[in-house]
């Protein structure tokens, strides 16, 4: 039996461009361990409701609130899917100068992908600073925000029934010293260019 784990941090809607993955897991029986700080939206499907409808019946999903160490190490998970992202905001709530993913998430990465190879999943509007932490993902996922059902959207293709496709349709810079940036800048040396994504 392989274990797969899953973590999950702040929202729930998708719509993908995948950055890399180091190879492809085609599994039927295995087990996810799912951490939570907020367990979602009250309508629409999260992503724990999605990797529930996507595997078979003979997977066993097990739910935590929050990653601690703990809850890691020594479980034998041999891949995690780590999804972060901002908090939801409108309009000037959401200014943030730093364009970081906020700490828990942060801290979310650091606990589960320093001990499992992951998959970091990133729900956000926009892009975030996410070069000082490459090393320790093995895959990145943009998934931005497609709407209420992007739980089965964002798990039907992190499971392979469907093709990443989807291209930046902006530039990814490395920090916020950059910005503004865009294609064309004489000094343009961005972390993921526009138009980037690689297909499954």
């Amino acid at each position: 039996m392989v274990w797969f784990g899953l973590v999950w941090f702040g929202l729930v809607w998708f719509g993908l461009v995948f950055f890399g993955f180091l190879g492809r897991v085609t599994l039927n029986l295995f087990s996810f361990l799912f951490f939570s700080p907020n367990p979602g939206p009250k309508s629409g499907t999260t992503i724990l409701q999605g990797i529930r409808g996507v595997v078979s019946e003979s997977t066993r999903v097990v739910y935590k609130k929050s990653p601690k160490k703990s809850s890691v190490e020594g479980h034998g998970y041999a891949y995690a899917i780590v999804a972060v992202g901002e908090k939801p905001y409108s309009e000037y709530e959401g200014d943030d100068p730093s364009l970081t993913i906020p700490d828990e998430g942060l801290e979310t990465i650091k606990t589960v992908c320093g001990h499992v190879e992951c998959v970091v999943v990133i729900v956000s509007g926009r892009p975030l600073v996410v070069e000082p932490y490459l090393g320790l993902i093995d895959a990145l996922v943009a998934a931005w925000l497609p709407g209420s059902e992007g739980g089965v959207g964002v798990s039907e293709v992190l499971f392979g029934d469907f093709p990443f496709t989807g291209k930046l349709s902006r530039t990814w810079f490395r920090n916020v010293k950059q910005l503004p940036m865009n294609v064309g800048d004489r000094h343009y040396d961005p972390l993921f260019p526009y138009g980037f994504g690689l297909s499954s």
